[in-house]
């Protein structure tokens, strides 16, 4: 089995209608659900985030700013807001002095991560070196893997690599679109994968419902 983190998010950024699905979701099955810091103030993030708890959720704040400043901004908001884990974020020399003592699981991106919506670029060698580096520092938990933002690798080969090479969970973000790249990534060894815009867009079966849709992935995830 491999765990989804629904992420209440379209193209990178945190919907403006988030809180409209948390309670409808509170009896969907779902576990996990998350949000990014681009789209959402730190006063919308705090709020998503105590709506999420109220409805039995573990919460995830993903990180896709690209300036150390605003990454360090994401972060402290992220903490404020009192999610469980923060993901992705490229500068953990700046982010793990913040999270000394608070009680957060911090999963950056390994590799080398660019733009926004945020791609991979390098080697699977050189991915999985820098996932071994990460998950090797105190404080990182494990990855926030863009297996499917990367251009040109083979995913399964590309999530296998980062997991063996990891010494924590590896979750796969972005672009997944179809219930063969979940098998794929289960297969690999990944711990979750996340999905936000096709959801919304309805691109899995029981669209347009959105409740529909997250039951549906959350079977394909348990049958993997």
């Amino acid at each position: 089995m491999i765990n989804f983190i629904f992420m209440l998010t379209h193209a990178d950024r945190t919907l403006d209608n988030a809180l409209d699905y948390v309670d409808d979701l509170s009896d969907s099955g779902l576990h996990y659900i998350g949000f990014k810091d681009v789209g959402a103030t730190p006063e919308r993030q705090r709020a998503i985030a105590r709506a999420a708890r109220d409805a039995g959720f573990e919460t995830m704040l993903e990180v896709v700013s690209t300036t150390r400043e605003d990454e360090v901004n994401s972060v402290q908001a992220a903490l404020a807001a009192g999610v469980d884990w923060i993901l992705g974020g490229t500068q953990p020399d700046a982010v793990l002095p913040l999270l000394v003592g608070a009680p957060v699981k911090y999963c950056p991106f390994p590799g080398r991560v660019s733009g926004h919506p945020s791609v991979l670029e390098g080697t699977i060698d050189e991915i999985a070196a820098s996932a071994r580096e990460l998950t090797s520092r105190e404080g990182v938990y494990g990855l926030d893997l863009l297996a499917y933002r990367h251009a040109s690798a083979d995913i399964e080969h590309l999530t296998r690599a980062v997991v063996d090479a990891s010494s924590g969970p590896v979750i796969a973000a972005g672009s997944v679109v179809r219930d063969d790249q979940i098998r794929t990534l289960s297969q690999a060894g990944a711990w979750g994968f996340t999905i936000g815009s096709a959801i919304v867009e309805g691109l899995f079966p029981g669209a347009p419902d959105v409740k529909a849709q997250v039951r549906h992935v959350l079977e394909v995830a348990a049958t993997t």
